[in-house]
């Protein structure tokens, strides 16, 4: 049994391993396209409108830009958590065998990964309908 657990640990410990690997090679070697400008800083991820004379509105502000990206990353991160968590529920599910308990902690897991990413979706729509112009 003991040595079930270390295999699986390994095997899990290295699939990680592999993730960031992966995911970091992007970030590492990736050159960063300097097309905006802050107050006369180049940025790569916003822009800051005119706020001396009060044109483009709060889309064009950098706070408004820095809130955009913030939540692209938070999307991307609940994706990312909802398939993790059912990829999870999944590999439970297929190794309970006779064990009922277990069956029933998968189910329950995949529901409730179901059940957020759907409340996620609703609200993500509704901030799209009461800020004008959408989030993104």
């Amino acid at each position: 049994m003991k040595t079930k657990q270390n295999k699986k640990s390994h095997i899990l410990l290295a699939a990680i391993f592999a993730v960031m690997l992966f995911v970091g090679q992007g970030f590492i070697f990736s050159d960063h396209a300097y097309a905006k400008t802050c107050g006369g800083v180049e940025v790569a991820y916003f822009e800051c409108g005119d706020e001396f004379t009060g044109n483009g509105g709060v889309e064009t502000s950098g706070l408004w830009g820095i809130l955009t990206v913030v939540l692209n990353i938070m999307i991307a991160g609940v994706g990312i958590l909802a398939v993790g968590g059912i990829v999870y529920g999944a590999i439970m599910y297929a190794s309970a065998q006779d064990n009922a308990s277990q069956v029933q902690e998968a189910i329950g897991i995949i529901r409730n990964t179901i059940i957020g990413l759907v409340l996620f979706a609703f609200m993500y729509a509704l901030l799209q309908f009461l800020i004008p112009g959408g989030i993104l």
